[in-house]
């Protein structure tokens, strides 16, 4: 079995999608988004949102409908998905599937999507502003 073919764990494959990335900490996303510089993605699921609150102007994507919604060719996008030159700061729980996500809508085209480091639980952590779920 030749290197390309050998079976990659999930550890490896979140390490080399994360070093095409530039990943983000919770207050360059707050001041990315809070100037109009970046979209918040939220891909948590539904219940950990009505749990744990939601961020505040971000749009709220569940993850399995993610590419469709961000595709700016796409017949199901967001509104919010204006050009593959829109900055992307993908948010999950504890800033892992966001990593994957992100590595998603690359190849999308969306050149500058990234994922939010530590994920929401970050930014809670931070201080940063959270609404009720």
């Amino acid at each position: 079995m030749s290197t390309a073919e050998r079976p990659v764990g999930i550890d490896e494959l979140l390490e080399r999608v994360r070093s095409g990335l530039d990943r983000v900490e919770a207050q360059e996303a707050y001041a990315a988004a809070t100037a109009g510089e970046a979209l918040l993605v939220d891909i948590r699921y539904a219940a950990l949102r009505e749990r744990d609150g939601l961020i505040p102007g971000a749009l709220v994507v569940e993850r399995n409908e993610l590419e469709w919604r961000l595709d700016p060719q796409g017949s199901h996008r967001a509104p919010e998905a204006t050009g593959h030159d829109l900055r992307v700061v993908v948010v999950c729980n504890e800033g892992y599937a966001s990593s994957l996500a992100a590595a998603s809508l690359r190849q999308l085209g969306l050149h500058r999507a990234t994922d939010l480091v530590g994920g929401f639980q970050a930014w809670r952590s931070a201080g940063l502003p959270v609404s009720a779920g």
